[in-house]
């Protein structure tokens, strides 16, 4: 499968008229395959972008094309439907992001104020919790779970962790709500799962290119302390940690699975 990552912004800086310029980015995960192309802001549409993805792909287009820039997404997303590219909404564009920091471009996404979880989704309780690194790739692979989301390139195996190391997370113990909050958050496409310090603490959820979700909130000393461990451990795994949905503590069936990473 060819995997392109590819962007379309304005340049940081104007050409020598003064006029605002579009630029077109596009790589492969390893930066091996590079293409570059402007156009002005008048011309700055689909149908121009579809042409470059051509120009660019000679003869061979890619099978999915990942963006990570919201303003990006629906010019990049129709011409990859005019040429039956499969356009990806993906934060983890890295080797996009190293050539556009190189070539000097903004890379902030401007992210909405967390909103809360619909309250006819949310769970009976839940609480944080660790699994030994090799257990996760092992058992969560082998259980029957209905959503399982474990990508090849965050196996602890692949980040270079050992197999002793806690991977940290949060159990969400989901009652009669169980599959409809695992189906929820499977489409919206969680990222990480952060602890937020504020009037109260939180755990706030990335997910989508944007997106951002009140999962929980406390005032209690205890959560808090647990929460800051929580982060400690993160930092010690390289940012991996999980969600892990199921109907109860019995720990008999799960519902939901999701191996995150925090992002750099």
């Amino acid at each position: 499968m060819t995997i392109w990552q590819a962007d379309f912004y304005k340049r940081p800086l104007k050409d020598a008229t003064g006029q605002v310029l579009w630029e077109l980015s596009i790589c492969d995960q390893t930066r091996s395959f590079e293409y570059a192309a402007t156009c002005p802001q008048s011309q700055a549409n689909s149908a121009w972008v579809a042409a470059q993805l051509q120009l660019a792909a000679n003869k061979k287009l890619p099978d999915v094309i990942q963006v990570f820039r919201p303003q990006s997404l629906s010019l990049i997303a129709a011409a990859g439907r005019t040429l039956g590219i499969h356009v990806e909404p993906n934060r983890r564009t890295l080797a996009l992001k190293q050539w556009l920091q190189e070539k000097q471009f903004p890379l902030a996404v401007e992210k909405p104020p967390p909103a809360p979880l619909p309250e006819n989704l949310w769970g009976d309780k839940w609480r944080f919790a660790t699994l030994p690194a090799g257990d996760i790739a092992d058992v969560f692979t082998e259980r029957p779970i209905p959503i399982l989301h474990i990508p090849e390139f965050l196996k602890p195996i692949n980040l270079g962790l050992a197999s002793t190391v806690s991977i940290p997370g949060v159990i969400i113990y989901g009652g009669r709500q169980s599959m409809g909050l695992a189906r929820w958050l499977q489409q919206a496409d969680p990222v990480a799962l952060n602890y937020i310090t504020g009037a109260p603490d939180g755990l706030i959820l990335e997910a989508g290119l944007q997106d951002r979700w009140i999962v929980a909130t406390f005032d209690d000393s205890e959560v808090t302390a647990a929460a800051k461990v929580y982060e400690q451990r993160k930092q010690q795994s390289r940012g991996l940690h999980f969600l892990l949905v199921q109907p109860d503590d019995s720990g008999m069936t799960y519902t939901g699975f999701w191996l995150l990473q925090a992002e750099d």
